[in-house]
C-alpha cells in the first residue's frame, strides 16, 4: 500500500482540452467601436448636464428651490453625481446586451 500524496505537491498541468477557453469576439472592431460609441455617448451626457445645469444653465434653475435651496445648487452638488450613478446602471446593462450581441461571455 503506498501513501497517498501530500496536498502541497505539484499537480500536473490540465491537459489543452480541459482548460477554459474564451470564445473568440465575433466581430472585435465592431465590439470596440459599439463600446467606444457607448462610452462617448455617457460622457456627453454626463458631461453636458455637469456643465450645462450645474455652471451654464444655473440662474435659471436657480428660480426653482427644493428646500431653502435653489435648485442650481442641488444639480450643482448632488445632480451630476445622482447622473453618474444611474449613468453606470445604464452602462452596464448596454455592455450586457453589447457582449450578448457579438458573443462575448465571462
Amino acid at each position: 500500500m503506498s501513501a497517498p500524496a501530500p496536498s502541497d505537491a505539484p499537480q500536473p498541468a490540465p491537459p489543452d482540452s480541459a482548460r477554459v477557453q474564451r470564445p473568440a469576439v465575433r466581430d472585435p472592431r465592431g465590439y470596440w467601436r459599439a463600446n467606444r460609441n457607448l462610452i462617448a455617448v455617457l460622457l456627453v451626457i454626463w458631461g453636458s448636464v455637469s456643465l450645462g445645469c450645474g455652471v451654464l444653465f444655473v440662474e435659471p434653475l436657480n428660480a426653482y428651490r427644493i428646500g431653502k435651496l435653489p435648485l442650481g445648487f442641488w444639480i450643482g452638488q448632488q445632480g451630476s453625481i445622482f447622473l453618474f450613478v444611474v449613468l453606470i446602471f445604464v452602462y452596464a446593462f448596454a455592455m450586457d446586451r453589447l457582449d450578448r450581441k457579438y458573443g462575448v461571455k465571462e
